[in-house]
């Protein structure tokens, strides 16, 4: 049950992309504790220049040589078709960003970006190019691509070029206020730079397949279409995450940009560069997040966790006995399935709610074996499962 979206579709909020494709393509001190109070975009704005103050400019100069411009080609069109069109539809190919990871010619930049569809109908673009910051463009091999973080990487041979790697930060450790930057390519104006806040944590964005991209960052720095696969990055200069989508009315930036976090992608990217795909856990089960008036209504028994409301068939929760909701009833005007499971904890972690939940089950591998604890009729149990391997698309989980 995903009634964000049903929120979102009331509000005639779209949910893009910021790849640039075209036919291929359809995210002051506190004095008494020392702690930083969260900063607007106005005042980031006004500190620029100040001694000690947000410095784009720094970051810019310092962090841009790093980022690409990613070229992708789906169709008939060639690389001058789609580099004079602006990543507009020229023959199904299109313009995204990336940055340079090390010496030896890795680049990640977004799935989406050099491939097209979703699930599984997701095909990869016939050929990739990388234009640096200045002028050399390179062809590149798609290493592996990873549709649920919606990262890909990418190699290219670094003979001849200058290669300077980006600095990748923590997303953990990011909060709202703190000022940001974003370097990329929208609408294919190579090396554009944006600056503005974190709007948001913990946010959950669409990956490519049918299960969302938990603990993704909202900005206000403006985002648009070709921007996909470029740095989200601190007031160090450090990668915090990869920028995705947009929510927007009209199809261009609007302040509600959101990038995959980079503790997110650096699990993708160990797995891309082990074998070339990435593997996730997979329990099989669909849950709503518990908050207080639910557990009064239903009579939960706890106060936080992830309430299950369909268990996959045949999937690894169903065989471990893990119980989904049966008859609906109607609350605060959507539908709920009564008499599931609340799951709290994961191998001893405490669980918060679904996206939680999720977030948490992405960190181990398919096979391992894990011991959940489950709230049942006013009972605690321990129910260990089996993890399965996370399918590109499902029916629930």
């Amino acid at each position: 049950m995903r009634s964000a979206i049903a929120l979102l579709a009331l509000l005639a909020l779209v949910v893009a992309g910021c790849g640039d494709k075209g036919s291929a393509d359809t995210p002051t001190s506190d004095s008494s504790s020392g702690a930083k109070a969260p900063q607007t975009r106005v005042e980031v704005i006004k500190s620029i220049g100040q001694e000690g103050g947000f410095d784009p400019k720094a970051i810019y100069k310092s962090e841009s040589p790093s980022v690409v411009t990613v070229v992708s080609l789906f169709g008939s069109g060639d690389l001058s078709s789609i580099l004079e069109g602006n990543g507009g539809d020229n023959g199904g190919g299109g313009v995204g960003s990336g940055f340079v990871l090390d010496g030896t010619g890795q680049v990640v930049t977004n799935a989406h970006v050099v491939t097209s569809g979703e699930g599984d109908s997701i095909r990869r673009a016939r050929q990739v190019y990388v234009e640096f910051a200045d002028g050399n463009t390179v062809p590149a091999k798609i290493l592996g691509a990873d549709p649920n973080a919606d990262v890909a990487l990418l190699k290219i041979e670094p003979k001849g070029l200058t290669l300077r790697p980006m600095p990748l930060g923590s997303s953990s450790s990011v909060e709202v206020g703190e000022p940001v930057a974003a370097i990329g390519s929208p609408f294919g104006e190579r090396q554009s730079l944006s600056v503005g806040v974190v709007s948001a944590v913990d946010r959950s964005i669409d990956s490519l397949t049918s299960f969302s991209i938990s603990g993704a960052i909202q900005t206000d720095a403006a985002i648009n279409p070709g921007n996909s696969g470029g740095p989200l990055v601190d007031a160090d200069g450090r990668v915090v995450g990869i920028n995705q989508q947009i929510k927007t009315t009209s199809g261009g930036g609007e302040g509600v940009g959101f990038a995959v976090p980079i503790d997110a992608v650096k699990r993708s990217l160990d797995m891309l560069r082990d074998s070339g795909e990435a593997h996730y856990a997979y329990l099989g089960v669909s849950s709503v997040q518990v908050y207080p008036q639910l557990v009064d209504r239903f009579h939960l028994g706890v106060d936080k966790g992830a309430w299950v409301q369909e268990v996959n068939s045949g999937g690894p929760a169903q065989k471990a006995g893990i119980k989904g909701g049966g008859g609906e009833q109607t609350f605060q005007a959507q539908s709920f399935r009564t008499g599931g499971d609340v799951i709290t904890k994961v191998a001893g972690k405490p669980v918060q709610d679904s996206a939680q939940l999720a977030d948490v089950i992405s960190q181990f591998k398919p096979g391992d074996t894990v011991a959940l604890e489950v709230h049942r009729g006013g009972d605690t149990r321990e129910i260990r499962v089996k993890l399965g391997e996370r399918p590109l698309s499902r029916v629930a989980g």
